[in-house]
């Protein structure tokens, strides 16, 4: 690069020998090069040598150091592209992306057709997803480099991307005419022929992209992709013949893809049930061994005819032994008649085997017995079935039987843990899990399921050592789950510690999943060079639509969602001072007993020092781990973050706004799921943000409209404008006296209450949020509230244990005042009804840790013996 501030030749020789060692990572080297230039009179500060001497010990981790001699060297010299370029540089590594990009800008003031720089600022614009910038900067590097390939793809990427389908085409069309034609096509030219195709269709062109398709069949190598292409395709045009083709031909490849059969009757044009049927059993004819043309009439047939293939279907597969057949039937469930249908054919087999050995006591001499594992894979699927309706006494009738039949058969005792986490004790589901690993302590999936009952039963710190068992070596279990994205035990961790009242702790692990998201975020970086040079293009625009919604994922949700309410929770009733609080105790304490307490504060004060150092430790050893694990030597200028200290996540000044951190992403890529605005309308409440209630209310309503959360979120509003309509602003009151018409209608909250009721009388969960609100306008109506929601009448048609165990804990809790005597009363109805669930057992039948422990301990005896 020329410099703006040129050296001789000795000392720019030695410049050109910094920038090869960094390159190389040789960093040392690179120092006493540096220090040879700057140690000359004349040169001390030069700016471009300082700058690349920041940016050397930038890469070995002195971060401060580095951006003083940036710093000082840009001040030295601001009209260098060197300088500017080493101070994006450095904020890129920070992740400042914004502030790289306006460092890069700068840089190409002084030295516009810098192609590294250019290249550099592109990768940041993609990243932040500045398209109009992308699009300028790729056009920039076309027009320097016309002749590489990935500046062609980059340009006409940037079109696909901002939806300038046409300009795309044009380039990609453009560039294709350029290459050589021959008849040695390779994988890199068919994915390019493939993208251009994504192009067409997207732009909705689509018998353009069957014609261009078509005449590039030869050129294509993917011809899987060709064929369900042109398949889709045709379907898509209504050329059924030719789609129905090309699918019977996708199906004789892979019989197994259930997708191919649906196409093909879509293609044949199929829509009578028995003519459905019909064409399955063609299929299953020509491919016995495959599974869909078995399992997918079942979803067509009626009657006899189900009765009939079910019968067949089930057959085989209790005979060989398949664990899955419940879950691979379940889907039929919602069709009653057809859950009776089965329902009756396994008690006949039940009675059959036990008789005869055989699956129907018609067929006594008809062929051989059926193996013995038959039966107990009947009890098997009845255990499940009827834990799937809710009948928890049956289902753990025939689980026990099936464990009298084979006792070391490790499913069973997974799902009669399953049956007692169904029927809401999770304390005795873990038991089972726990006896189900102890069988066999080598299987890394009993494992991880045994870990995530013994966090639904609180029992955190058993869980992780549970997966210490599979962990690695001299890394704490904990540690080490969070080094590999385990979100899963980390979401169930956050919701033990939740329920346990450790908050500082739930929040630790909420974050923890959040950094996991900002790394996957961080990751695409190593792919914008990477796809552009492997031309792996469908799949690189697939990532960058994933990224783009990535947040929405079931792992952040659930990680949000309990941020969220620990965080409303702490708004609600903020954690007390502990050392003000004992202060305050110790004037009534005597002299030896203060000393007492004295002493145990400092020890308890030593243990929490301790221990944040070894937390720091341990974060430190992680991060470089992690470091040289993800790209060496690289990332040792990488920012470092900040230590996760539960008790200071739990005392934050402003909970509401580190909610709102959690709520914005779930705004923009969970706005379809009703929770995400209660939520919303929840946090804007308590900050009395009138107008951000309104917008989360309209939001929710547009999702669910008769959710009954909504009706007492919009109970809560009505109140609130009629104590505060007084002190807004004229715009304000107007836009929500318009805004609410469709809501209340002129009538007051009371009106409203009642008729949502009235409407809603025979739902337990609609009466409840109605209670609530009953008991929220006038307190004195109390005794009614609590009856409407402790009678657990018939006229109920969704009383479930979740809904009770709701209504328990509010109870408990006070939001319906004092109820002790309509609380015991209520438990007792819960409990004859709900036998199994432990919120409702008296306590003497709970199980204790200790209890559940001792069958850990038989079991492992049992082993050993």
């Amino acid at each position: 690069m020329p410099s703006s501030n040129p050296l001789p030749p000795k000392e720019n020789a030695l410049f050109k020998r910094i920038l090869r060692c960094y390159e190389q990572k040789q960093y040392k080297n690179g120092l006493k090069f540096a220090k040879q230039i700057l140690s000359n009179p004349k040169f001390t500060e030069h700016g471009e040598t300082l700058a690349m001497k920041g940016l050397t010990l930038n890469c070995l981790g002195r971060k401060e150091e580095a951006y003083e001699y940036v710093r000082r060297g840009l001040r030295n010299d601001l009209r260098s592209h060197v300088c500017w370029h080493v101070y994006g540089l450095l904020q890129r590594s920070d992740k400042k992306y914004d502030e790289a990009i306006k460092c890069y800008r700068n840089a190409l003031k002084w030295e516009k057709d810098n192609i590294q720089i250019l290249r550099d600022l592109s990768l940041l614009q993609i990243q932040m997803r500045d398209l109009e910038g992308y699009r300028d900067t790729r056009y920039q590097l076309l027009m320097l480099r016309p002749t590489q390939r990935a500046s062609w793809i980059g340009y006409a990427m940037s079109f696909h991307l901002l939806e300038e389908y046409k300009n795309a085409l044009n380039i990609l069309e453009t560039f294709l005419d350029q290459q050589q034609k021959g008849n040695n096509y390779d994988y890199e030219h068919s994915e390019l022929l493939l993208y251009q195709n994504l192009v067409i269709q997207e732009s909705g062109d689509l018998k353009e992209a069957l014609k261009h398709l078509e005449a590039s069949q030869d050129q294509i190598v993917d011809k899987l992709t060709l064929k369900e292409n042109l398949g889709d395709l045709n379907l898509k045009l209504n050329r059924f013949d030719k789609a129905a083709e090309y699918y019977e031909q996708l199906i004789q490849r892979n019989p197994e893809n259930t997708i191919y059969y649906k196409k093909l009757i879509e293609a044949r044009q199929l829509s009578n049930p028995d003519d459905i049927v019909e064409f399955y059993l063609k299929y299953a004819e020509i491919f016995p061994r495959a599974m869909p043309p078995r399992r997918l009439p079942l979803n067509y047939a009626a009657g006899e005819q189900f009765k009939r293939l079910v019968d067949k279907y089930m057959r085989k597969a209790l005979s060989k032994g398949v664990p899955p057949l419940f879950v691979d039937l379940r889907s039929l469930y919602t069709d009653k008649s057809k859950v009776e249908l089965i329902e009756t054919l396994l008690m006949q087999y039940v009675e059959a085997l036990k008789k005869i050995g055989k699956y129907s006591e018609a067929e006594v001499n008809n062929g051989p017995k059926e193996p013995a594992s038959a039966l107990l894979w009947v009890y098997y699927y009845l255990a499940q079935h009827f834990d799937y309706l809710n009948q928890t006494e049956k289902a753990l009738n025939y689980i026990n039987a099936a464990i009298e039949h084979t006792p070391t058969l490790i499913e069973l005792f997974v799902t009669k843990g399953r049956i007692y986490k169904h029927a809401d004790d999770p304390q005795e589901a873990y038991k089972w899990l726990d006896e189900a690993q102890a069988l066999d302590t080598a299987d890394r999936y009993i494992n991880s399921k045994c870990a995530k009952y013994m966090l639904r039963a609180n029992y955190v710190k058993e869980a992780e050592e549970t997966c210490g068992k599979f962990t690695r070596e001299g890394v704490s279990p904990m540690e080490n789950l969070n080094e590999m994205q385990c979100m899963w035990f980390q979401t169930e961790c956050a919701l033990a510690y939740q329920r346990l009242g450790k908050y500082g702790d739930a929040l630790k692990k909420c974050y923890e999943v959040d950094r996991h998201f900002s790394e996957i975020i961080e990751d695409q970086f190593d792919f914008h060079t990477y796809c552009m040079r492997k031309m792996t293009l469908r799949s690189y625009v697939g990532l960058l639509r994933l990224e783009d919604v990535l947040r929405g994922h079931p792992f952040y949700f659930k990680a949000a969602k309990c941020a969220i309410e620990v965080y409303l929770h702490l708004f609600d009733e903020p954690l007390k001072d502990e050392s003000a609080e004992q202060e305050l105790n110790t004037e009534n304490l005597a002299p030896s007993e203060l000393k007492k307490l004295r002493n145990k504060q400092r020890k308890a004060k030593r243990k929490a020092e301790q221990e944040s150092a070894q937390a720091r430790e341990a974060q430190v050893k992680r991060d470089q781990h992690h470091k040289s694990r993800q790209q060496g030597d690289v990332e040792a200028d990488a920012p470092q973050l900040d230590e996760l200290i539960p008790d200071k996540l739990a005392r934050v000044d402003d909970p509401l706004e580190q909610a709102i951190k959690f709520l914005q992403p779930l705004q923009t890529l969970a706005k379809d799921r009703i929770e995400t605005h209660l939520m919303a309308f929840e946090v804007y409440y308590r900050k009395k943000k009138v107008l951000l209630m309104l917008q989360s209310l309209k939001r929710a309503h547009k999702v669910d409209p008769k959710n009954p959360k909504l009706h007492s979120c919009l109970i809560r509003f009505h109140r609130i404008i009629q104590e505060q309509k007084d002190d807004w602003d004229p715009s304000v009151e107007e836009v929500i006296t318009q805004e609410t018409k469709i809501y209340f209608d002129g009538k007051d909250a009371k009106e409203l209450n009642k008729e949502f009721l009235e409407n809603n009388s025979n739902s337990l969960r609609a009466v409840f949020e109605g209670a609530k609100m009953m008991y929220h306008l006038d307190n004195k109506s109390q005794s009614h509230a609590v009856s409407l929601v402790t009678s657990l009448n018939n006229k109920y048609q969704d009383v479930n244990i979740e809904i009770c165990t709701e209504i328990l804990n509010l109870l408990k809790k006070g939001d319906f005042g004092c109820c002790d005597a309509q609380l015991e009363e209520f438990v007792k109805k819960c409990n004859s009804r709900f036998p199994y669930t432990a919120a409702f057992k008296p306590p003497s039948e709970l199980v204790s840790p200790s209890e559940t422990n001792h069958v850990t301990q038989e079991q492992d005896n049992y082993n050993s013996n």
